[in-house]
């Protein structure tokens, strides 16, 4: 089977995301990018993902916005993921539409970072996406209405809630729903959008570009979260859904709704990985604090003090600090983990 006989036969799955879709799908193909559209770039990494991968680039296919690109970075697959990047790119007729990149093969994080500074990639906005999820038509567009509020010149963010789908791409329920408004205070402790809903302009690029040489992050969206809300940026996060993700046992991370994930935080805090994930991205944002607000800055030097102070005492100055959670359970969890010196 030759590249283009792959992706013809990869791209034949539904993607379930309703009928704004499939009213697309006929014309997607060949209509132009919008003349006067800005420009998006996917940055798009993988590994291995062949079962759902076609059904992710069919959901490109059918945005709304039809100006985008995609930068691929495969991570060394040892299945037919490379042939069916090869095929797409043979089928949609452009290089320029469908760049395939060699990750540096040390795991997801450092591979989307690869992406997000590699200075041949150019554009108005920058989206990041996952290999087996599948976005539905308008969620580029809702995110640029988003973006295209405030000063081009302020770093932005987009993100969101998700819809949860098995491997069949069944709907079995919903991101959690975050009521407080996104905030550097809260990132310190918890990531509220995972990558695959995250949309940024250009002003976060750049500011993420220089941020992101060098450092060794627990994830990228975590990453951005931080930086965009340290150094004064705005955060969009959106209650609607517009990303089916997929859960399957091969997710690197899984949605954290529920009781079960409430057990999962539980036992990596009292085994002290919480703790670790904490000492890397504060290791990492100590180097770039001189670019954060003096506000943030100053939460950001009163939670580090803290978490060396002993017992009681670190505790008490945690909450002073400011940092805090989403939720009552979490909160309460960062008083445990607080008292256990797991934090």
């Amino acid at each position: 089977m030759n590249q283009l006989e792959n992706a013809l036969a990869y791209s034949g799955q539904p993607n379930n995301f309703g009928s704004e879709n499939e009213q697309r799908r006929a014309v997607a193909l060949v209509a132009p990018a919008g003349i006067n559209e800005p420009k998006v770039a996917i940055l798009l990494a993988t590994y291995n993902g062949q079962n759902h991968l076609a059904e992710q680039l069919d959901s490109f296919e059918v945005q709304s916005h039809t100006n985008w690109e995609v930068w691929a970075s495969d991570d060394g697959s040892a299945d037919e993921t490379l042939n069916i990047l090869s095929g797409y790119q043979a089928v949609w007729g452009s290089v320029n539409k469908l760049s395939i990149k060699t990750g540096p093969q040390k795991g997801f994080a450092a591979n989307f970072l690869s992406l997000l500074c590699n200075p041949q990639i150019e554009a108005d906005y920058y989206a990041f996406s996952d290999q087996d999820d599948v976005w539905g038509a308008n969620k580029l567009s809702v995110a640029l209405s988003l973006l295209s509020q405030g000063p081009s010149e302020i770093p932005a963010l987009y993100c969101g809630r998700t819809l949860l789908v098995d491997e069949q791409n069944k709907e079995i329920g919903r991101s959690p729903l975050f009521s407080k408004p996104p905030c550097f205070a809260n990132a310190l402790l918890q990531n509220i959008g995972g990558g695959n809903t995250m949309v940024f302009n250009k002003a976060a690029r750049n500011l993420l570009l220089m941020a992101s040489s060098q450092v060794s992050v627990i994830s990228h969206d975590w990453w951005a979260y931080m930086v965009v809300t340290g150094c004064g940026g705005r955060v969009f996060y959106d209650p609607v859904p517009h990303v089916r993700y997929r859960q399957h046992t091969n997710n690197l991370v899984g949605t954290n709704n529920g009781l079960p994930a409430s057990l999962v935080r539980l036992k990596k805090i009292l085994h002290g990985r919480y703790k670790e994930w904490l000492d890397t991205n504060i290791a990492a944002l100590d180097k770039i604090k001189g670019e954060f607000t003096t506000e943030n800055r100053i939460v950001f030097d009163s939670f580090s003090r803290a978490r060396k102070k002993p017992y009681f005492i670190r505790t008490l100055a945690i909450l002073s600090s400011g940092v805090h959670r989403q939720t009552v359970p979490g909160n309460i969890g960062v008083v445990v983990a607080s008292l256990v010196n797991r934090i």
